[in-house]
């Protein structure tokens, strides 16, 4: 796809050794448990997932989404264990890699190496993107911001079709992501359809107009430019 940076030939047989098999998961599986060691690394192939944590009431946020392309378990290498789990929204496929030979990657592909290393600076970034949306945007502008910003990654791995975008997620999604109630994010959602910007259904989000998305949010976009792939 013209959105990745293409392989030099020794990173292709490299990753093409790296991987281990594929992993195909329902709708409300979890790929990553919090808390747990896991001797993989994942790369999203295809489908939706979101990473989240929970408090010990079992209130639940949502810290981001995961779409195809995306580099799932990187932290359990760092830290030993994973501090947050990672669920899947739609049937998902998933490349498996094996956690232990992520040494030999550093040591002999400087190139991959510092594609990871991107992909964590890229997933801080969109984070401090989603914590300046919570901070300081009205309800109605978080949740605008939201559906702009996973209509532009959909978008730039081939998900939206004619401008239009059916995202899997539900109210509840929406509440746990924005920090709002669900009555309250109802509401919201309501006011955005009434402006024409989205379309509500049952357990998915039409985004019909994601340049008032973009204008009502004060959101430039994500950044333009090629993007690694592991």
């Amino acid at each position: 796809m013209p959105g990745f940076r293409p392989f030099e030939a020794a990173e292709l047989r490299f990753v093409s050794t790296f991987k281990t098999g594929e992993l195909v998961a329902e709708p409300g599986a979890t790929i990553v448990h919090e808390g747990a060691h896991s001797s993989h690394l994942y790369t999203l192939l295809s489908g939706w997932a979101f990473r989240y944590k929970l408090l010990a009431d079992g209130r639940r946020q949502i810290l981001n989404y995961i779409l195809p392309g995306d580099l799932v378990g990187l932290q359990g290498s760092i830290m030993d264990v994973m501090e947050h789990s990672v669920e899947a929204l739609s049937s998902l496929v998933l490349c498996v890699f094996q956690r232990d030979r992520l040494p030999e990657l550093f040591r002999n592909h400087a190139g991959l190496a510092f594609d990871i290393t991107w992909l964590a600076s890229r997933e801080e970034l969109m984070l401090d993107d989603h914590l300046l949306s919570l901070g300081r945007r009205t309800a109605m502008e978080r949740a605008a911001y939201l559906l702009a910003f996973l209509h532009q990654r959909a978008t730039s791995v081939g998900l939206v079709s004619e401008r239009s975008l059916l995202i899997p997620i539900t109210q509840q999604h929406v509440a746990d992501t924005l920090g709002l109630s669900v009555v309250h994010t109802n509401k919201t959602l309501r006011k955005l359809a009434d402006c024409g910007l989205i379309r509500w259904l049952d357990r998915a989000c039409d985004v019909i107009d994601v340049d008032g998305l973009m204008k009502l949010a004060a959101w430039e976009g994500l950044p333009a430019g090629r993007r690694p792939l592991i």
